[in-house]
């Protein structure tokens, strides 16, 4: 019985440990550039999204301080994006602070505007969420011969062992 508990507690901190992982993946991403006025008028976003890296469960950073009681950020559909349309749309990310954050959750393309008229003034933004991480660096040559295990196989081979783990518990 105490080896059934024990095999139990192990499973259990291999998944915390494995949850933890994967929320220490991602990483926080000031819109624009900038913590405290990246999501202002005259900064080219568009470009800015387009020389960035966006991955699952990575959070976006909205910093408007200055222009609190003007802006907002509002997560619309992309007709509504292209036409800077505000009603109808999917979330009002803002908290009224200027200092708003949204986690990335599905692989796809988040489209924010900001209503009052400033989205037709390039306060907008279009976000394409890749892959969970990060490509991996080129593989250097090793003198052993060995390949180094990155990130992702490590994460992997947990959810293999834990899945080992939950059958042979269940079935045996």
């Amino acid at each position: 019985m105490e080896i059934l508990s024990s095999t139990k507690n192990m499973l259990l901190m291999m998944m915390m440990s494995a949850m933890m992982w994967n929320m220490a993946k991602s990483d926080l991403i000031y819109v624009g550039g900038s913590k405290g006025s990246g999501w202002v008028l005259g900064n080219n976003l568009t470009n800015w999204s387009l020389n960035q890296h966006f991955h699952l469960n990575d959070w976006l950073y909205f910093g408007y301080e200055k222009d609190k009681r003007y802006f907002n950020v509002l997560e619309v559909n992309k007709t509504s994006y292209e036409n800077c349309i505000d009603a109808g749309f999917i979330k009002n990310v803002t908290g009224g602070a200027g200092r708003d954050v949204f986690q990335l959750t599905n692989k796809k393309t988040y489209y924010f505007i900001s209503g009052g008229g400033y989205c037709w003034h390039g306060l907008k933004v279009a976000i394409h969420v890749k892959d969970s991480v990060a490509p991996a660096p080129a593989p250097k040559s090793h003198k052993s011969g060995a390949s180094a295990l990155d990130a992702s196989n490590i994460y992997h081979s947990l959810m293999v062992l834990i899945l080992i783990l939950l059958c042979t518990n269940f079935l045996g």
